[in-house]
């Protein structure tokens, strides 16, 4: 396992340095930059079609900028500063632990006022320089694509909130026992409590802006796969705990192609130091499962990716907008439901049974998704824009050829 991304750079290079970016963190920046190009790219196809319309605003492009802007750079590099100085003080430190560093009260005032003096100082000299300047404005083309960095601070905000609450209201008992630490841990992120809270903010927020809400869920739903198959990437390579049950038994002939740790796998080094110590491991993260387990994680990266694989082929030949979410949430529910039955996680006990949060919630959604399917297509019956499903037609039929 590679906790921290410099510990597979030294692996491969044979060096030995550490760099503060953790591999999960890595893999969900990754996702979010990854989900945001491939949905730039479906949403442009639709605006390009009508689907989604533009309007002119008026947009400021010179003229003096405010004492507010002053104000806001000076504090925001301030602050940059008084937590980077503990790198610059403990480069060590800080790689071995940038979460508790960038958690804690502790920083550096001398790096804060250095910072703030260059970027509020820069500021003011544009300030300064501008001053004079008549205020100019000009008509821009707005859509959804102006809108997408919005979109995605929504998704990313409620995403780690909603993951937290439900990750705690999963373990409760842990939840209750240290309330503060649960809620400003990095560790412990319930991926449907993001999806859930993520969702509605940006349903609010695509219905207040006027935005069709069916074709941009479609755009949704294959980049909602694609990110959760990178996410699980990382819990895979830092051994995030998100593994499955105990598995002692020996590998079955028909995955005698694939490597053990594919059907078993005991997770050495993993992020938790969950396990066992490995003999003359030196080093933050030195322990091993002393039973290897399923390497769960792996296998949803698997049928992520080819769920949204699929879901990619097929986004234009569906007649009815809606019924792409609706496939979405029904694969997705059960990708999930039956992966539950081989990992380890909290159960509630209901009706004289166990059964897991994901459990409930992923039932939930494939029910979710088959209504949502009907009513696509036997009762909202709205079309695709064949603009959109052929862009070359429309190039062609433009031209007059």
């Amino acid at each position: 396992m590679y906790p921290r991304i410099s510990d597979f750079i030294n692996d491969i290079l044979g060096t030995n340095f550490i760099l503060p970016i953790q591999s999960f963190g890595f893999f969900v920046a990754l996702c979010f930059i990854v989900a945001y190009f491939v949905l730039a790219y479906d949403l442009k196809l639709k605006q390009a079609a009508g689907i989604f319309s533009t309007k002119k605003i008026k947009v400021k492009v010179g003229g003096p900028i405010s004492e507010f802007d002053i104000l806001i750079n000076f504090a925001l590099f301030g602050l940059l500063g008084y937590k980077l100085g503990l790198m610059f003080q403990d480069y060590t430190g800080f790689a071995r632990n940038p979460q508790e560093a960038i958690l804690s009260t502790d920083g550096s005032f001398l790096w804060a006022l250095i910072f703030a003096l260059a970027a509020g100082g820069y500021k003011l000299y544009e300030f300064l320089k501008k001053k004079k300047e008549k205020v100019k404005f000009e008509m821009q083309d707005h859509g959804i694509i102006e809108d997408l960095g919005t979109v995605f601070t929504i998704a990313f905000i409620g995403g780690i909130l909603g993951a937290k609450v439900f990750h705690n209201l999963e373990y409760w008992d842990t939840f209750v026992k240290d309330p503060i630490g649960s809620l400003l841990s990095f560790d412990g992120l319930t991926f449907y409590g993001g999806l859930i809270v993520a969702a509605a903010g940006i349903t609010w927020y695509i219905i207040k802006k006027n935005y069709p809400v069916l074709p941009f869920a479609d755009s949704v739903a294959t980049v909602l796969m694609l990110g959760y198959g990178i996410g699980r990437i990382g819990c895979q390579v830092a051994g995030d705990g998100d593994w499955g049950i105990d598995n002692t038994a020996p590998k079955p002939g028909w995955l005698s192609w694939a490597p053990d740790w594919v059907w078993s796998y005991n997770y050495p080094h993993n992020v938790l130091n969950d396990g066992i110590p490995i003999e003359g491991c030196t080093g933050d993260y030195c322990s091993v499962l002393a039973t290897p387990v399923f390497p769960t994680p792996f296998y949803e990266v698997v049928m992520s990716l080819a769920i949204f694989a699929g879901l990619w082929l097929i986004r234009k030949r569906l007649p009815y907008w809606g019924q792409l979410m609706g496939i979405y949430l029904m694969f997705n529910g059960l990708e999930r439901f039956f992966i539950e039955k081989i990992r380890v996680n909290s159960t509630y006990h209901i009706f004289g049974g166990e059964i897991t949060q994901a459990e409930i919630i992923s039932s939930v959604l494939f029910i979710g998704g088959l209504v949502l399917f009907f009513y696509a297509t036997f009762k909202w019956k709205k079309p695709y824009v064949e603009a959109y499903q052929n862009p070359q037609k429309q190039k062609v039929d433009e031209k007059g050829e």
